[in-house]
């Protein structure tokens, strides 16, 4: 009796402790709503205070898209208003016309224009994605590596008249003349930068499950890396290369000083070739009113060429993020 008696009380005891337990820990969770009722005034002026800063954010950051569209229209609706009043059969199939002289147009300038960025997509894009290959899937940390990445940066960060001038130095000089293929590596110096670049990012986004999966097939590292890592990324690379080419499509200052300009139709790249950036640059700054007029046309072809390609690679792009 005397043991059951007192295990009747120790349960009494604990069912005790328990129960004040639970009335202690209501008491605290009741102080604290108190006290979050009590600083809810403050908690709302923060809230607030966060409010307008965000507001006051999103209304700046509107109206300096505001402004910059507005020039960009400005900039587009000035092209478009000057340069459709030249375009015709005659801009693309005459050539250019000699001064305060009517009629003409830049038929050679497209020609050299398509020459050059041609020959300069067949120069940067196998040494581009082949130095990307290298650089995401061999190179990783290695020192030499990194020695490439910093100067691809360099690079790409160059203003294109150093660039001009180089090849100028290395090609123009010794040749002594002005030649298509000078401009060639010109554009090409500033091209395959930005083809290194993208396609190495590309390639890093490629899965390591997928590497992985080739490997334990027994598929060699070379073999991965082109037919697996390449196809898998292959839209955008293809986005790289169409950047590149809008870069270079428009450039003048290197072409001032390598292909320079010819008056006549040509296909000889050994020779100074025309190209649209140097003709709208020399009939722009003319007292000739058909030259300045055939440089509105130019510039406005250039512009459409550039917005095309940069809509080309926004649809390579969302088809490689589709699939």
């Amino acid at each position: 009796m005397d043991a059951q008696q007192s295990r009747s009380e120790k349960g009494i005891e604990n069912l005790t402790f328990f129960m004040n337990n639970i009335t202690s820990t209501t008491a605290t969770v009741t102080d604290a709503m108190t006290d979050h009722s009590v600083q809810s005034p403050f908690n709302t002026a923060i809230y607030a205070n966060r409010k307008r800063k965000n507001f006051i954010g999103l209304a700046l950051s509107i109206i300096a898209m505001t402004i910059g569209l507005a020039f960009l229209f400005w900039i587009l609706g000035l092209l478009f208003y000057k340069g459709l009043s030249v375009f015709s059969f005659d801009l693309f199939l005459q050539k250019t016309p000699g001064p305060d002289s009517e009629g003409g147009g830049l038929g050679n300038a497209i020609l050299g224009s398509l020459l050059l960025v041609f020959t300069c997509t067949f120069i940067s894009t196998p040494v581009g994605v082949l130095a990307g290959i290298y650089l995401s899937e061999y190179g990783k940390n290695k020192r030499f590596a990194n020695i490439t990445r910093f100067l691809n940066d360099i690079m790409l960060s160059a203003p294109s008249i150093v660039i001009g001038l180089f090849v100028y130095a290395l090609v123009v000089v010794n040749t002594k003349h002005f030649s298509g293929w000078a401009g060639t590596v010109a554009l090409s110096l500033i091209a395959i930068p930005v083809v290194v670049r993208t396609t190495e990012n590309m390639l890093n986004l490629v899965p390591v499950s997928l590497r992985e999966a080739a490997f334990a097939l027994g598929a060699p590292r070379w073999k991965v890396s082109t037919s697996i890592v390449l196809k898998a990324a292959q839209s955008g690379v293809i986005t790289g290369v169409l950047l590149a080419l809008a870069r270079v499509s428009g450039e003048t200052a290197p072409l001032l000083f390598t292909a320079l300009n010819n008056p006549f139709f040509t296909l000889n790249m050994n020779a100074p070739m025309a190209n649209l950036p140097v003709v709208i640059f020399q009939f722009a700054m003319s007292p000739y009113q058909n030259w300045v007029d055939l440089a509105w046309g130019g510039a406005l072809l250039i512009t459409l060429t550039v917005l095309g390609l940069n809509i080309l690679a926004r649809v390579f792009f969302r088809n490689k993020v589709s699939t």
